[in-house]
């Protein structure tokens, strides 16, 4: 099946993307239990790709979240605004004054070094995206009056309450309805199903939203832990897995799924937390393709990665191409997006193309 893309005339956004934004706290080369100071940022899995498509592809883009209004919810919006993302979708909650009923999240991520893997420590109790709820947000408006070519969201989002696994229910099948193609990057975090029913209850969440989506992004514990699939090949201690092993279980997760036209994965093998090898493959209209593999790729921050990589590639559905150029739009932006410090990406749809192209790092005068 191949991906029906709704033309760019009659759709106000290219992609609108449904997600939590924290403000991330980075204490740089440190420590975060030793760090004096932090760089502010601002992130989200689902976000991450709504950005990723404005700044570096230049796409048009939205973002459908809560915040609380205070000081730190006019923060997000601004680093928000910077990046071009269109603020018009976003529910401002009444703060309460202590955060007691509602609150902005906020996320410290150390970038980790050598042996040394990356930490973070999410802060998002009671926040405003948690309390979305169904009915907050008039689909029927957003993908039948204004248009959306894309539709984005995630695992993260539906994991973080009953109600938000609820609205993100909602909002894929609404963008079925309109004719929206959906993508959906399961991203397992075990830290947010473990208080409300663990794997299993990622699963019966997941895959009831499975039913909805057109194009499935994951790794390969994303597919086990969130839709129930067995894979043969991982190593976990390296987080490396056989591309045989990959492909044969897309096939059981594609049969199981026929509504899928698309699914995704970057293949990662941590050697160290700076050095990895980095490739990607795509199953496609019962086609498998592979981006270039990347063996010893210097990472800066591999936070977002993967998010970059799901940007990357859906520029490449939203160009028109096949899987084959899509993933390697995403394994390129993917790869550059961890040389930089932050969530997202800091450069070009021109520096994406060199390096898919075989350019080097040759100092550019």
């Amino acid at each position: 099946m191949s991906l029906d893309i709704k033309s760019k005339s009659d759709c106000r956004y290219d992609l609108v993307s449904l997600g939590e934004i924290m403000l991330r706290l980075d204490p740089g080369e440190g420590r975060i239990r030793t760090a004096r100071n932090f760089s502010a940022w601002e992130g989200g899995g689902e976000y991450n790709v709504a950005r990723g498509l404005r700044r570096c592809f230049g796409m048009d883009t939205g973002v459908v979240t809560a915040f609380a209004d205070n000081e730190i919810g006019r923060l997000i919006e601004d680093f928000i605004l910077q990046g071009g993302v269109d603020t018009s979708l976003v529910r401002w909650v009444p703060y309460d004054g202590l955060g007691r009923e509602v609150r902005n999240g906020l996320n410290f991520t150390e970038r980790g070094f050598g042996i040394r893997g990356a930490v973070g420590v999410p802060d998002r109790g009671l926040t405003a995206a948690s309390q979305l709820k169904v009915g907050d947000i008039d689909w029927d408006d957003l993908f039948g009056n204004q248009g959306v070519r894309w539709f984005h969201t995630g695992g993260i989002f539906a994991a973080l309450s009953e109600s938000t696994a609820e609205v993100t229910a909602e909002a894929v099948q609404s963008a079925q309805k309109y004719g929206t193609v959906v993508s959906y990057d399961l991203n397992y975090r075990p830290s947010l199903w473990k208080s409300i029913g663990g794997i299993e209850k990622a699963q019966e969440v997941n895959r009831a939203i499975a039913r909805n989506v057109d194009v499935m992004i994951g790794n390969e514990e994303d597919f086990t832990a969130c839709l129930g699939f067995e894979v043969e090949g991982v190593d976990e201690a390296i987080s490396t897995i056989e591309v045989d092993s990959f492909k044969k279980m897309i096939t059981q997760v594609v049969t199981e799924f026929p509504n899928f036209k698309a699914t995704a994965t970057t293949l990662r093998t941590v050697k160290t937390a700076t050095l990895n090898d980095w490739g990607a493959i795509c199953w496609q209209g019962g086609n498998f393709y592979e981006a270039v593999h990347r063996p010893d790729l210097e990472i800066m921050d591999r936070v977002g990665g993967g998010d970059s990589f799901a940007s990357g590639l859906i520029y490449g559905f939203l160009q028109g191409h096949d899987g084959d150029q899509a993933v390697n739009y995403g394994a390129a932006h993917g790869a550059l997006a961890m040389t930089t410090p932050g969530d997202t990406s800091m450069v070009t749809v021109a520096d994406v193309e060199k390096v898919m192209g075989g350019g080097g790092a040759r100092v550019v005068r």
